[in-house]
């Protein structure tokens, strides 16, 4: 299984005071909504629906892509950000890394389905955040999203609420090119 260091420090200024895997959310929304002055972020590409970054932090370059859904599903009064994720942190090894993050906490020891075309995949789940079980099922996720439209993400939150969320790929493949160059990849 994936460590879950890669969602937690994507801001160097926010994140010591941030705790768990939802820091990820919180890091991207914070990155989206502050002055770019203020931030060591540095946005490399936006491509269509898809954005890559690219940050430092105590453990080297993080180098990410990243989406909001297009169409959101399910009974609930409130959510948090939604968002899919492929990070690279190459000073860790760790390169290619998909994640989900729910704008809510998953029902314990679930799991989520993602819908790529024909292609079916089962992530698990820990607090907000969802990943792929291995390095290769995270390989197989990014080829699918290379050759496919769109990505349908469901999950279960704590409360048993069941969501459907629906990504565009137009720009993955685009703004995947800008992370890995950005990267040494």
């Amino acid at each position: 299984m994936h460590s879950f260091a890669h969602s937690t420090k994507l801001l160097p200024a926010v994140a010591p005071v941030l705790a768990g895997v939802t820091a990820c959310a919180i890091a991207f929304a914070l990155v989206l909504a502050s002055a770019p002055a203020a931030q060591a972020v540095e946005q490399l590409a936006a491509a269509r629906h898809w954005t890559a970054w690219h940050d430092r932090d105590d453990s080297g370059v993080v180098c990410y892509i990243a989406s909001k859904p297009t169409k959101s599903e399910g009974n609930y009064s409130q959510r948090g950000d939604i968002f899919a994720l492929v990070s690279h942190r190459p000073d860790l090894k760790r390169n290619g890394e998909v994640s989900f993050v729910a704008g809510y906490a998953f029902k314990e020891e679930s799991q989520v389905t993602i819908k790529i075309g024909s292609k079916s995949f089962t992530l698990f789940t820990r607090g907000s955040t969802a990943w792929a079980t291995s390095p290769e099922d995270d390989k197989a996720l990014i080829a699918a999203m290379k050759a496919s439209a769109t990505m349908i993400v469901r999950g279960v939150s704590v409360r048993g609420t069941e969501t459907t969320d629906t990504f565009s790929l137009f720009g993955f493949t685009a703004a995947l090119k800008a992370a890995n160059q950005a990267c040494g990849l």
